[in-house]
């Protein structure tokens, strides 16, 4: 243990600086080597992250590094050649996937604001996925 010239308190032997009142030690004290015919452990993982790197490493950088990146999924409706037509526009745009409350969800809702008021609310948790034609916003299926 390494006695702090400052405070006094006792610190870990490898410690360069105390803990209690962050005086750095004059001269550090060198651990002991025993050396049992074993290696050395492996560094812990957490040595490996940015946190404890030195800045002495040059960072990688890919070759599209000039690119914006580009968004995962598309804004704009998709023009789907031939298979797809909406029955009501004929557009060959592909349907938007909405989140509705479902017909069952609606009926839970009246039938609990009718008989127990306090859970009314469940039905409108009751949802369905619904495709909807991009153009004229009609419910397809």
């Amino acid at each position: 243990m390494i006695q702090c010239q400052n405070c006094g308190q006792a610190n870990a032997q490898e410690s360069q600086f105390c803990r209690f009142c962050g005086t750095k030690f004059l001269m550090p004290q060198p651990m002991p080597q025993q050396n049992y015919g074993y290696q050395t452990p492996p560094r812990p993982y957490s040595w490996k992250t940015d946190e404890f790197q030195t800045q002495t490493d040059a960072r990688r950088t890919t070759s599209n590094a000039s690119q914006s990146p580009q968004p995962l999924a598309a804004r704009e409706p998709h023009y789907m050649s031939g298979n797809y037509r909406c029955p009501n526009c004929m557009s060959q745009f592909l349907p938007r996937i909405e989140r509705r409350i479902s017909t069952t969800g609606w009926v839970v809702f009246a039938v609990l604001l009718v008989v127990f008021f306090p859970l009314f609310w469940v039905g409108l948790l009751i949802k369905e996925d619904v495709q909807v034609c991009p153009s004229c916003s009609a419910r397809l299926r």
